[in-house]
């Protein structure tokens, strides 16, 4: 459910995975960067966000 979610919100996903100050960080650079690139850049924070939900579920075991 948290990798459907970090294709449409990345923030909220790395938010909800443990990872809030990084997740406050990332939003308004996020909104910035699809608002200037015009959603060029969308798939890297996809990608940070999947790489952040990975490294929990391998934390956790």
């Amino acid at each position: 459910m948290n990798y459907l979610l970090a294709i449409l919100l990345p923030p909220l996903s790395i938010f909800l995975a443990g990872r809030v100050i990084l997740g406050i960080i990332i939003a308004p650079i996020w909104i910035l960067a699809l608002i200037f690139s015009g959603g060029l850049t969308h798939p890297m924070f996809v990608l940070l966000a999947w790489f952040v939900i990975f490294e929990r579920r391998e934390k956790r075991g």
